[in-house]
């Protein structure tokens, strides 16, 4: 963040509504390991990944009292995806104040999903150290309550329903093949097919070869669904 820029304390409080008590751990945050620095925010992000999943998993516990573990478990996986934390990220407006080393800014960091994702487990992580579980449970409901009451029924994993569909129409089993891997190793991109043998294939594309698959899955699916 250059000097022309509110204070780290400012800047911290904009983005999180908590004023820190420790900014060095906010600064490390929203450090990616490319910038240089000694500290980034990997471990933070571990930490906060778990405390992400704690805080929604128990939301979702209480939201929905009548649903199984299953049923939790898939809401849980979609809420606490890449996607899904990388869309809170650009919703808050944390990719100017990323520290990034000039190879993953020319590389398109600040649109990394990955990157973004992990920058907001980060931020998680270090509001948990810095203020205790309450503040980083009402940052996280304040930004992921819409998500979680945004489907009444739990979703299905796609490559979940691609394999019931060819199950109940009689065709092998989907197979996936990764048919392009690009980018640098800190913002990959795939590419993936998916195919059930004499029904039909379709593309997708994803940060992860699994969200590839997935997508690749439900577009396919819907394709198949469409012509049914």
């Amino acid at each position: 963040m250059s000097s022309s820029q509110p204070s780290v304390a400012g800047v911290i409080e904009a983005l999180t509504g908590h004023r820190p008590a420790d900014p060095a751990l906010f600064i490390e945050a929203l450090t990616h390991g490319s910038h240089g620095d000694r500290a980034d925010y990997q471990r933070l992000e571990f930490l906060g990944d778990r405390v992400l999943g704690l805080i929604i998993a128990d939301a979702l516990y209480h939201r929905f009292p009548r649903e199984s573990e299953g049923a939790l478990a898939a809401r849980l996986n979609g809420l606490v995806s890449r996607a899904s934390c990388a869309e809170v990220a650009r919703a808050i407006g944390i990719a100017p104040h990323m520290r990034l080393g000039k190879q993953a800014r020319d590389d398109g960091g600040r649109e990394s999903d990955n990157i973004l994702g992990d920058v907001i487990e980060a931020l998680i992580g270090a509001l948990f150290l810095d203020a205790g579980l309450d503040a980083a449970r009402s940052f996280v409901m304040q930004h992921w309550e819409e998500q979680i009451g945004a489907t009444k029924s739990a979703p299905k994993h796609p490559k979940s329903a691609l394999m019931e569909w060819a199950a109940a129409q009689r065709k092998k089993p989907p197979s996936y093949d990764v048919l392009h891997r690009a980018g640098p190793d800190h913002a990959p991109r795939f590419t993936v097919r998916a195919s059930v043998p004499n029904a039909g294939e379709a593309e997708g594309e994803g940060t992860s070869k699994a969200e590839a698959e997935a997508a690749a899955a439900a577009a396919l699916l819907a394709r198949l669904e469409t012509r049914s």
